[in-house]
């Protein structure tokens, strides 16, 4: 379930002062070289002692003159000695262009200086974009305070995946880009393990059972995402198990191998059960979203290599079908 090979974060300890405040302060390290750095680059110097930084931000860091060695900048290039000390101190955080704070509540399932672990509600987008551009989790995150990843798009620090603007349920967010990095990576190799919970109408036949089934973008209907043969379709596996079933009405467990929009929503309608209330691929009915909540999320920390396992709490929408909720076993 947490394979040796999970990426870890290390050395990230940053000499701030108790009362620093992260999104004025920018951060200070006091870089000592040692032997093994003899008339190495400076740059890859500070790329090994300080992992959360890429090489080009150490670079840009240089360029601007926030690398200093007793007062005096540096160079990129520079061989250095053993006991230099190289003051490095980070650029102030700014928050994205576009994005701004909201006083929105947030429930945080778990905190600590590397991430987040949010419980999102249905119908909050996750990062801005056009038509979304407040009333976001990055809107809420950023009125939280505190630092949030770069990201891959300067409106989306922080996130590291996204859930639909309907689904509810568990969403990891990266303070650093470290973390981001990190992270990033246990989700493309499958070293993150998902389980969402969804209700559909009907009783599939079988228990238990794999759907595996490559998905791409509808050739006419660009909202929706629909099988396809590759290459126009991704590879797309998702396992599921039923939980329970009543009244013509099952509560499904399915648990995505692969991050492909929409994957699961895909994948039910083509066993025949489209999740209650999506009107995309199945009726909305008389639900107001579509019922599938990101139940557990479960990965290694990516500082300290511990396993972590999260569950967001049943919606109060999933009680609207009279079906028993699943047994949980969360973290002590």
């Amino acid at each position: 379930m947490f394979p040796a090979g999970a990426i870890l974060l290390q050395n990230l300890s940053l000499r701030q002062p108790a009362t620093a405040n992260p999104m004025t302060d920018p951060a200070v390290h006091e870089i000592a070289a040692t032997e093994e750095d003899r008339r190495q680059r400076l740059d890859m110097v500070l790329v090994r002692r300080l992992p959360q930084l890429s090489r080009s931000k150490i670079q840009s860091l240089v360029k601007s003159g926030r690398v200093t060695l007793l007062g005096s900048p540096v160079r990129s290039s520079d061989e250095v000695n053993p006991g230099d000390v190289f003051r490095v101190v980070e650029e102030p955080y700014k928050p994205p262009a576009g994005a701004h704070p909201e006083d929105i509540p947030l429930h945080i399932l778990h905190e600590d200086e590397d991430l987040l672990v949010v419980n999102k509600p249905a119908g909050m987008v996750v990062h801005i974009g056009a038509g979304h551009e407040e009333g976001t989790l990055v809107n809420a995150l950023l009125h939280h305070g505190g630092t949030l990843s770069a990201g891959s798009e300067e409106h989306r620090p922080g996130i590291v995946h996204r859930l639909d603007k309907e689904t509810s349920g568990c969403i990891v967010v990266a303070k650093n880009d470290q973390t981001h990095a990190a992270l990033s990576q246990c989700f493309a190799a499958r070293q993150v393990k998902k389980t969402y919970l969804a209700i559909i109408r009907g009783r599939p036949r079988h228990v238990k059972g794999t759907i595996d089934l490559a998905i791409g973008r509808h050739p006419v209907q660009r909202q929706k995402m629909t099988p396809r043969r590759p290459p126009s379709g991704r590879d797309a596996l998702t396992d599921y198990e039923l939980l329970a079933t009543r009244d013509g009405w099952t509560l499904i467990a399915c648990m995505p191998h692969t991050g492909r929009t929409h994957q699961i929503r895909v994948h039910l309608q083509h066993l025949g059960h489209p999740i209650a209330g999506d009107p995309l691929y199945g009726k909305r009915d008389s639900f107001k979203r579509h019922l599938l909540h990101a139940w557990k999320l479960e990965f290694v920390h990516p500082r300290t290599g511990e396993p972590m396992i999260f569950e967001a709490p049943l919606p109060a929408d999933f009680g609207l079908v009279p079906l028993p909720p699943p047994k949980t076993n969360s973290r002590p």
